[in-house]
């Protein structure tokens, strides 16, 4: 029977996932997920997509606590130091000495989204639709539109990953891959991939569609808690998961992102069913 085999919500954008046993999937994804991002000097966001900048945040830990009725509170934990309340001085001066610079922390954002991103140099780690970027460059590019949810995703709002897909990227990559890579949201008990359009029933109320392939950059050949550094994992994505990316044009991808249908909890275990 296909099940929920893990679910992690990332309460401070680009910091170490936490991993949970369940939680509410509104129309804007689990709650407290990506609720809280750093804010740099010159206006963009944090994002390990540019690990010079950005690399050790994955290795701050931020832990979401649910209010009834409000947006709950977000404790930041940089290594050795004590806990601190996301949005206070204290997490501010933490997490900027653990980076080297000052940075802030912050939910309110300008309404158009920059961060810096970095564009690895393994051959076909580049996507059609960035053919002018300049393998091993930087760049500033734009997130979204706006922020008006009040997260700070790159695209979609839920990403998921199968164990049949991990099983088989691990077959290519000559040894097992760990899913904290991909930082994804739900990690699902299936033999494949759904395909775009598809939708997905999990738990009592939980409805989820497809949307698209999701595009990887640099963070899956970064290290993340246990999972070691590995930049041979992108020749290995990039060799075999090259796909196209409904109206966007090919990439290298692994997972996928979905649309919520339906809200509701989804909880370690529960039960999932595709449908066309």
């Amino acid at each position: 029977m296909n099940r929920v085999l893990g679910i992690r919500r990332h309460p401070l954008k680009s910091a170490a996932a936490e991993p949970v046993t369940a939680a509410f999937v509104g129309k804007h994804g689990l709650d407290g997920d990506r609720t809280w991002t750093c804010l740099d000097a010159d206006g963009t966001i944090g994002s390990a997509k540019q690990p010079r900048l950005w690399g050790r945040l994955l290795d701050v830990r931020a832990e979401y606590v649910p209010a009834q009725g409000e947006a709950g509170d977000v404790h930041i934990v940089v290594p050795d130091q004590a806990p601190a309340l996301a949005g206070s001085p204290e997490a501010d001066a933490a997490v900027s000495a653990w980076l080297g610079r000052p940075v802030s922390l912050t939910r309110t954002a300008p309404p158009q989204l920059r961060r810096h991103h970095w564009w690895p140099d393994e051959p076909g780690m580049i996507p059609e639709w960035a053919a002018d970027a300049e393998p091993g460059g930087d760049a500033v590019v734009n997130v979204r539109s706006s922020a008006g949810d009040g997260r700070f995703f790159d695209f979609g709002a839920l990403h998921l990953v199968t164990t049949g897909a991990l099983d088989r990227l691990s077959a290519e990559h000559g040894t097992e891959v760990d899913p904290a890579c991909f930082r994804p949201n739900l990690i699902l008990d299936l033999p494949e991939d759904p395909s775009p359009g598809q939708r997905i029933a999990i738990g009592a109320d939980l409805v989820v569609q497809v949307s698209v392939p999701t595009p990887r950059c640099v963070i899956p050949s970064l290290a993340h808690g246990p999972a070691p550094a590995d930049r041979g994992l992108l020749q290995t994505l990039a060799r075999h998961h090259r796909l196209d990316v409904p109206g966007f044009g090919r990439a290298t991808c692994f997972g996928f992102y979905a649309d919520i249908l339906a809200v509701g909890t989804v909880t370690t275990g529960d039960q999932v069913a595709v449908t066309a």
